[in-house]
């Protein structure tokens, strides 16, 4: 049987640190939501109506951490204790840290199932649609004695950046280039237009300048645009996130993730492209641009350069997020589907409501994991 220690305090982890990292580094596919520099800011400042559930598996030398939380969230069948990943949200995917992810899942089943139930749905939403990592969800509950049902929790656009920027090009439709050049010239008549790409590399290499100024004026930009009167609340601009985004560029900074992307027409920021950035894999958290520039096309014409900048510089992927699909259409190479796989606890009444309720909503057959 694994060994597995399960943290319930944030400072807790603190003896993990190195380890955390060590895993964080052997993830596939990892994003900067899964290092614990983001779990950090993100539960000091939302983690005081959740359970903390970090299980660290292995004695001594650990070889997987799969961080979970437990938060009461609204249902249609009422208020529900939900067992998750702590990412609410904010990134497309997320999963245990460690080069074995099948291990690791199906050790912190096996770990939920003998441990006292403080949930009534096990609810891992934020599933990428690589067909090992959900087969190692399936093992994992069949190895708990468990039932999953798998659904399509969102979809995410993303643009691989396979080949060279004339590459991408040619896949695209065959409008696409002349709409793009006559962005620029549209831009470029409102003044010189200067596009500038701030990753600092972290202060393992002595570059971890937070470049806060910079990120100041992107939050007063998104005020200006169509993020200031969005109804989201999740904005850089908006109050109950704002503190918020803003510790979190902090340790992005410290840590080498951050990837910051400016377009400037004259001498004032036209537009924003605000990432997070680990191995090659960018993650697009927010953008915005200057209404009077919206014509001009300002955001376009960023987007075709953080584009570009991404294939000279070998890039792997940009993820643009989920949400506003139609508006990224037009530069995204696949819909990846965001899968979702959900446990009902048999002994709670309102789970079990639930379940019904999902699979009546479904518009498509739900597939239960056999025991």
């Amino acid at each position: 049987m694994t060994d597995v220690v399960e943290i319930n305090r944030l400072e807790e982890l603190d003896v993990y640190t190195d380890d955390w990292g060590r895993l964080y580094r052997e993830t596939p596919d990892a994003s900067f939501f899964q290092s614990l520099d983001w779990l950090r800011v993100y539960w000091r400042h939302f983690g005081g109506f959740q359970r903390l559930r970090v299980l660290v598996i292995g004695a001594g030398r650990p070889t997987a951490i799969v961080p979970l939380t437990v938060l009461c969230e609204p249902t249609r069948a009422g208020r529900l204790r939900v067992l998750t990943w702590p990412l609410d949200e904010w990134g497309s995917f997320y999963g245990p840290l460690g080069s074995d992810p099948a291990a690791a899942l199906s050790a912190a089943m096996l770990h939920i199932r003998r441990t006292p139930r403080d949930w009534d749905l096990i609810d891992f939403r934020w599933v990428p649609p690589d067909s090992k990592v959900r087969s190692a969800y399936r093992s994992a509950m069949r190895s708990a004695g468990m039932r999953g049902r798998e659904s399509l929790w969102t979809q995410a656009a993303i643009v691989d950046l396979n080949g060279s920027w004339e590459d991408y090009l040619a896949t695209r439709p065959a409008r696409f280039g002349s709409e793009l050049r006559r962005q620029h010239r549209r831009a470029a008549e409102h003044g010189p237009l200067c596009y500038q790409r701030f990753r600092p590399g972290g202060a393992d290499c002595h570059d971890d300048a937070a470049s806060l100024p910079l990120y100041d004026q992107c939050v007063e930009l998104a005020r200006r645009s169509w993020q200031g009167s969005s109804q989201s609340g999740t904005t850089l601009s908006h109050q109950p996130v704002r503190g918020f985004l803003r510790e979190v560029h902090v340790a992005a900074a410290n840590a080498g993730a951050v990837d910051l992307n400016v377009l400037r027409i004259g001498d004032r920021m036209a537009a924003f492209a605000y990432n997070y950035v680990h191995a090659g894999q960018v993650y697009g958290l927010r953008a915005g641009f200057d209404p009077e520039f919206a014509e001009a096309g300002a955001g376009t014409v960023l987007l075709s350069h953080m584009i570009c900048d991404s294939f000279q510089r070998g890039d792997r992927e940009i993820d643009l997020g989920t949400g506003y699909l139609a508006g990224k259409r037009p530069w995204m190479t696949r819909l990846v589907d965001v899968g979702r796989i959900t446990h009902y606890a048999a002994a709670c009444l309102r789970a079990q409501i639930l379940r019904v309720a999902h699979r009546l909503r479904s518009t498509h057959r739900p597939h239960f994991l056999p025991v």
